[in-house]
């Protein structure tokens, strides 16, 4: 019998396999006693081993990677794995051990169409920017979706309420949602913590054999006083692959408290694409000062990877660099060691021999050798010092009136105090620059007492781009003032829209007969502030229209049989986000 923890792969925590326990009751009642017995057993001893030989892979083709767990993404960790779907949708998605649905979530943005279930051994596989569902569970959200007369649904269906074999077609692969090619979207969470973990821990074959690559190196004084090569702001440092395959950097000349950081990725044998690594580990004369992996985190701290990255140069540069050291305000969960948390403390006349050991989950490595020398020299380049009249102190909650508008920081908005620069003209406000990153949603208020009533309703709050083009933010109206919610800095402004969406037929012509026919599309776009809604009906019967925001289109499938009459009057009414509406009126025939 195979040890029943790697069977099981159950959490640290009692109370955890307790919580565990009862929610997966109706998958409990087929366990034996001794099964439980055992399960207790080695929750007590605090075993957690991944399963190796109990999930099939999601697919039935060579699982090649276009994104790997943990890479980094704008403002979050990457919380699955990305597989290649050979360019295509419409491929089988099978389910990866016996479970139940759990989560159906049906989104125009973000995982697009995605499907949760739950595993009786405690994990909880996710599949997301599907085409559409295997057939159970594709009547299943129909139904919902004409019960509520929306495209967008997520239901949670009752425990075994809809059960799935190991095998199963569950869905077929797409491109649906934050998606910006086909690919198949896959997790594995915890049932209970919710927190995803590494899918290739479990055992999926991926071919690797390939190193990952260094881009960048950079070196951060980090205390008063300290430099590096005669700067004391961040600094470029250069470095050349040695015939070992490892990576020797220039010798740095430093002094004071000093950090490291890097850009590098890591590629799959049969992809060219450039993924995340996997664990990275700074040793300082031998010692670890720093090691961290992307085992598991949790959604609830994703967003401080713009702690672990420096946020500022993303901002300016598009590249990631991977700080090495940890930052005060640095609250991820991801470090296994941590000395000086990773920062080194370089003395005159001492010399340090730094290594930077990079791996992906294979165990592929590049090392980066850093030759340090303690020693005091000019400064050719002094800190630049940020100053306005205006100061932010993180920890409080921070007001400002600007005249036009008003901009409050919630406690805890930004990861650090820093001067902020604040301006305003006419109907324009500008809050400090975007190279500093917003943890937490702050509110900003306009006052639009000077506008007429019908001018309000058009109305709206829009960011303005690095092409001062105005993007609308969602904007919350009450008398006299407006308001949005946002974690962006940059400028912001009032913007009139007056002009309605359009709306044409995109694969058929009016007054046609549609008999061959297997779906029914149109195309509907809004200028300006963008759509907000949108409703469709056939011979006075709500449709279901699949909206497809990246391609602007609407699709309604002959398939769901709403209308057996042989003239059909298509009505299609589309509104914006201040309240401007299209209606479209065409007939066509069908038998």
């Amino acid at each position: 019998m195979a040890d029943p923890k790697t069977q099981l792969g159950i959490s640290f925590d009692i109370v955890g396999y307790w919580l565990l326990l009862k929610a997966n009751m109706y998958f409990m009642t087929r366990i034996s006693l001794t099964c439980v017995f055992f399960l207790v057993f080695f929750v007590l001893v605090g075993q957690n081993k991944y399963p190796q030989n109990t999930f099939r892979p999601p697919l039935d083709i060579p699982l090649v990677l276009s994104g790997t767990f943990g890479e980094l993404r704008s403002n979050h960790f990457h919380g699955g794995i990305d597989i290649k779907t050979q360019q295509r949708q419409g491929l089988p998605v099978y389910a990866i051990a016996d479970g139940t649905v759990t989560r159906v979530k049906v989104s125009l943005y973000g995982y697009g169409k995605a499907l949760y279930v739950a595993h009786p051994n405690g994990y909880t596989s996710v599949y997301a920017h599907l085409q559409k569902y295997g057939p159970k569970i594709q009547e299943y959200i129909k139904e919902v979706q004409y019960g509520k007369r929306k495209y967008e649904v997520e239901v949670f269906p009752e425990f075994g309420e809809i059960e799935v074999k190991k095998g199963d077609i569950i869905a077929y692969t797409g491109n649906t949602g934050g998606s910006s090619g086909p690919h198949l979207h896959f997790e594995i969470r915890n049932s209970v913590t919710e927190k995803p973990t590494n899918p290739l821990l479990y055992g999926l074959n991926v071919r690797d054999a390939t190193n990952p690559d260094l881009v960048g190196l950079f070196g951060y004084p980090l205390s008063e006083g300290s430099h590096i090569n005669q700067s004391e702001e961040k600094i470029q440092l250069n470095f050349t692959k040695q015939s070992d395959g490892t990576f020797l950097a220039d010798q740095v000349n430093a002094l004071g408290t000093i950090g490291f950081g890097f850009i590098g990725f890591d590629r799959q044998d049969m992809a060219a694409n450039k993924n995340g690594v996997f664990s990275v580990t700074q040793k300082v004369n031998g010692k670890i000062h720093t090691s961290y992996d992307f085992e598991t985190f949790s959604f609830g701290e994703t967003r401080y990877i713009n702690a672990l990255i420096d946020y500022a140069h993303f901002k300016k540069y598009r590249q990631r660099i991977q700080k090495v050291f940890k930052e005060p305000y640095n609250k991820l969960s991801i470090y296994n060691q941590l000395y000086l948390d990773g920062k080194i403390v370089v003395q005159e006349g001492l010399s340090y021999n730094v290594e930077l050991i990079i791996k992906d989950i294979k165990d592929n490595q590049t090392k980066v050798i850093i030759p340090v020398e303690g020693k005091k020299e000019e400064i050719l380049l002094p800190k630049k010092v940020d100053s306005t009249n205006t100061f932010l102190k993180a920890t409080t909650p921070n007001s400002f009136d600007l005249g036009i508008a008003k901009v409050y920081f919630p406690e805890s908005t930004f990861y650090q105090d820093f001067y902020i620069e604040l301006k305003e003209s006419t109907d324009t406000i500008s809050i400090h620059h975007d190279w500093i990153a917003a943890h937490r949603n702050f509110t900003i208020t306009f006052d639009v007492s000077k506008y007429g009533t019908e001018e309000k309703k058009q109305l709206f709050i829009a960011h303005l781009n690095d092409d001062l083009e105005p993007n609308y933010s969602r904007t919350y109206k009450k008398g006299n003032t407006f308001a949005t919610s946002t974690k962006n800095l940059g400028q912001y402004t009032l913007v009139t829209d007056s002009i309605p969406p359009t709306i044409h037929p995109r694969n058929f012509k009016p007054g046609k007969w549609l008999n061959n026919y297997r779906y029914l599309s149109l195309t509907i776009s809004d200028d300006l502030s963008g759509i907000n809604s949108y409703n469709a009906y056939l011979n006075g019967k709500w449709i279901l229209m699949e909206y497809e925001p990246k391609k602007r289109t609407i699709t309604y499938n002959f398939d769901d049989e709403i209308v057996e009459d042989t003239q059909c009057n298509l009505k299609v009414v589309v509104t914006d986000n201040v309240g401007n509406t299209t209606t479209f009126e065409e007939t066509f025939y069908r038998k």
